[in-house]
């Protein structure tokens, strides 16, 4: 199969960045031709944030990605175009093009743009959806929700409005790819077509190693920004009457308060390790009692979950969103209630005094893994809906 890769990177790589190249790599391993069009927002250093209309309305239509793709259309006649992200510079365009040559298109729906101009139903640290099934995102506008900027977030919900009252979301897209069933409920919400959103999870490569039971420290790993919650933890951990230790993975923009916060001597048990690699990262999980997971935000999909049940590693999360239903309460986890330092402790607490039901949980966990977090798995799954979108796009 030729597979048409569509991706528009972010200047600090992240999550989703991670997820192309992986699903990239799945693709050739399995014998297939994959040609990507890409562009990045290191184009945009220099320009300042959408710095006047024209950046705008590159955002809602760019001649530029319409006339490079279809080029790529008529040399590689692909037999699908996988889109991952179009914001900014790509635009909705891409599928006319992809229309115009009759090729399928799916849509991975890696976060919530299409529903909120932030991506992520977040503002001032709280769940939002005030944009949720508007025509037009104007509240994100008044926040300045993308980037802090109204001019950015004027910019992005014109291209959502644009492209609503075209209808290109319901008819220039074949499938749409959600990461979990809550995303799919939430974009279904918005006005997408049920008919059209299959559930695909994100996968992770098989780690190597067993886990060492029960583990002697949890463990967090992530961005250390707000949305990811880091900042409960030197709260909950005061508060705890055991001391189990607690080791932070990750760099952000709260990396410097969290530091000063945990080297004051009021939480000696918590300590920042800082940015690990991949393989470091593994080796700890599998060395841990379980894994805190303190987003306040829905999370698109968790990977740092999957990994974590890829190393028997049972996850205490927020009852928000995605993580409510990839960790399930009592079975490879804890839930506990977003932006609760107390009910947290709390979790940590039990789970710290019930070694050999963390340690079930984490057997539980590793089972979950291996039913659909496997790459085996996520390509059994992504071949099934590039078939399904060639028959409806035929």
């Amino acid at each position: 199969m030729r597979v048409l890769l569509i991706h528009n990177s972010y200047q600090q790589p992240g999550g989703e960045d991670a997820v192309v190249a992986a699903e990239a790599a799945l693709l050739v391993e399995r014998g297939h031709h994959v040609v990507t069009y890409t562009r990045s927002n290191d184009e945009l250093t220099g320009r300042g944030l959408f710095s006047g209309a024209a950046a705008g309305i590159e955002t809602t239509w760019s001649s530029r990605s319409y006339r490079r793709i279809w080029r790529l259309l008529e040399n590689e006649k692909p037999d699908v175009a996988h889109f991952h992200n179009t914001f900014p510079l790509i635009s909705p365009a891409a599928y006319y093009a992809c229309a115009r040559a009759g090729v399928p298109v799916v849509q991975t729906l890696h976060n919530y743009r299409l529903l909120c101009p932030a991506a992520s139903f977040l503002r001032e640290g709280q769940v939002c959806e005030s944009c949720l099934g508007r025509a037009v995102s104007w509240p994100g506008v008044v926040h300045a929700c993308y980037r802090g900027s109204r001019a950015a977030s004027a910019a992005t919900a014109t291209m959502l409005a644009v492209h609503r009252a075209l209808g290109t979301w319901n008819k220039k897209v074949d499938l749409y790819i959600a990461l979990s069933e809550f995303a799919r409920a939430k974009f279904i919400e918005g006005g997408l077509p049920a008919e059209k959103i299959i559930v695909k999870p994100n996968f992770v490569a098989e780690t190597k190693g067993k886990k060492a039971e029960p583990g002697d420290y949890a463990l967090f790993v992530g961005r250390l920004s707000e949305e990811k919650g880091p900042q409960l933890l030197p709260a909950a951990w005061r508060s705890l009457r055991t001391l189990p230790t607690l080791l932070i993975l990750g760099d952000g923009p709260l990396l410097e308060s969290l530091s000063r916060e945990t080297n004051d001597g009021s939480v000696p048990q918590v300590q920042m390790l800082g940015r690990r690699p991949p393989d470091d990262v593994r080796s700890l999980m599998r060395g841990a009692r379980f894994l805190v997971f303190p987003s306040t935000w829905f999370e698109g999909f968790p990977i740092t979950i999957a990994e974590a049940f890829a190393c028997s590693l049972p996850a205490i999360a927020s009852r928000l969103g995605a993580m409510a239903e990839i960790v399930q309460d009592g079975v490879t986890g804890l839930h506990f209630e977003p932006g609760n330092a107390a009910d947290l402790a709390a979790k940590v607490e039990w789970a710290w005094e019930h070694p050999a039901e963390m340690a079930a949980m984490g057997r539980a966990a590793r089972a979950e893994y291996e039913a659909k977090y496997t790459p085996e798995r996520n390509y059994e799954m992504l071949m099934q809906i590039y078939e399904r979108a060639s028959e409806i796009s035929g």
